[in-house]
């Protein structure tokens, strides 16, 4: 028995070890991230601030999945973690793509409230 815990012990050393390394690397990234995003004509919009604020939250959790799958202490611990997570996921999801429906539909409907003329 304890011989089956030894490779997987082994596993979970490496994921320990890389999800150290990746934080830097995560850093770097929201902060390319904000920076990209302040960059385009939409940077004071509602819409920037959600669609940052769905990244940031998307890659925090898979981060934190990561973390928590590298504490797993067995197979069992795997696969409960990793059905957690998908099942969190895709409420997330499911509530982030809601939100950007209703702001590009109030998008729409307010350029929809611009007359013909205003494109001159």
């Amino acid at each position: 028995m304890a011989n089956d815990k030894e490779p997987f012990e082994a596993l979970t050393a490496t994921a320990e070890q890389i999800t150290k390394q990746t934080q830097g690397a995560m850093e770097n990234y929201f902060r390319w991230l904000q920076n990209t995003m302040s960059a385009f004509p939409w940077s004071s919009t509602n819409l920037n601030r959600i669609l940052l604020s769905n990244a940031t939250q998307n890659v925090t959790a898979t981060f934190a999945f990561m973390h928590k799958l590298s504490q797993a202490r067995d197979f069992q611990d795997v696969v409960k973690i990793q059905s957690e997570f998908l099942e969190a996921q895709m409420k997330s999801f499911n509530e982030q793509a809601k939100i950007l429906g209703e702001v590009y539909a109030k998008a729409a409907e307010d350029s929809m409230k611009i007359p013909f003329g205003g494109f001159r």
